[in-house]
């Protein structure tokens, strides 16, 4: 009997010990901002052809030299509710009328590569305020938020511009993590000043979007490593990840949305568009852009973008 307890505990013991070995090495895979994501570099899923590249790179190239010597941003900073100093920069404009856009970055991105949003609001006649999501850019934080604890301190950037402006009338805007953090911060609830919201390719839940990683990466079922991924998640970043889920928050959404995807995304999957889109229950409009990956539909068609982007959004500011 003594001989059985010791073989059981044992056996439990290497369990416990591969659960958790299992569980910190897919959240520092995903979630720890100081381990480099590898697996972003040369990943077939975030190819863009060499001509798009090129035109990007040059675009951004003089976006950067000329927005930047006439416009030097200010900075801003919030403390979270778990003590952390975020940064921003805000962008003031002379002849903004009380129109502000919050301008959200995607993973391990910052707010200094969203030039090409940024100056679109910018020259639209907005303010623009673009924050460094927690952990990202110079603000401070050892997790990724995945949006969903960021959607909180979007609520403080959002009071943020209004104590600068009472009057102000705000969009929020967000591109793949910043996409799936405006539609999450879409179900709180949001003062009057915001009146709409554009996502640009979010996925529909974090659990969603990693198990699907999860099996193109790594050809690994959701369990039981989802499950240990979401243990170490709640204890070291102190939030579950079936409960980060853009659907559920776009379902309670009073907030006017347009739902920007590209048609051959596959890396945040292009099918996760319907499911938002269905979910919404307030005015809304879908955007496809045919040809474009993860992240590239304003590179693909900027024009098509953008008329749509004010075709919506001037309906409501």
């Amino acid at each position: 009997m003594k001989k059985r307890y010791i073989i059981a505990t044992s056996v439990i013991g290497i369990l416990i010990i591969s659960y958790g070995f299992v569980g910190n090495y897919f959240y520092n895979f995903a979630l720890n901002p100081k381990e480099e994501k590898e697996f972003l570099q040369d990943n077939p899923n975030l190819g863009e052809s060499e001509a798009v590249s090129a035109l990007v790179a040059e675009e951004n190239e003089l976006l950067d030299i000329t927005f930047s010597d006439t416009n030097i941003p200010s900075q801003e900073n919030i403390v979270s509710e778990d003590n952390l100093t975020l940064n921003a920069n805000v962008y003031e404009n002379n002849n903004a009328d009380h129109k502000w856009a919050i301008v959200a970055h995607g993973y391990t991105s910052n707010s200094t590569q969203m030039t090409r949003w940024i100056r679109n609001f910018y020259d639209k006649g907005y303010s623009v305020l673009a924050p460094d999501l927690r952990g990202h850019g110079e603000s401070e934080g050892d997790y990724i938020g995945m949006g969903w604890d960021d959607r909180k301190d979007m609520l403080q950037w959002i009071d943020t511009i209004i104590e600068k402006d009472p009057d102000a009338e705000i969009a929020l805007f967000g591109i793949s993590m910043g996409g799936a953090t405006v539609m999450m911060t879409s179900g709180e609830t949001l003062p009057d000043n915001v009146k709409v919201i554009v996502e640009d390719c979010g996925y529909t839940s974090v659990m969603d979007v990693f198990t699907y990683q999860l099996d193109d990466l790594f050809n690994l079922p959701p369990f039981p490593v989802m499950n240990a991924a979401n243990t170490i998640t709640k204890i070291r970043a102190g939030y579950d990840l079936n409960d980060a889920s853009a659907i559920d928050q776009v379902s309670k959404s009073t907030t006017p949305m347009l739902f920007i995807h590209g048609e051959a995304d596959s890396f945040v999957p292009f099918e996760m568009l319907d499911e938002v889109y269905r979910a919404a229950k307030v005015d809304k409009e879908r955007l496809v852009i045919p040809g474009a990956e993860h992240g590239q539909a304003e590179n693909v068609d900027p024009e098509l973008y953008w008329k749509t982007v004010w075709g919506f959004v001037d309906n409501y500011m």
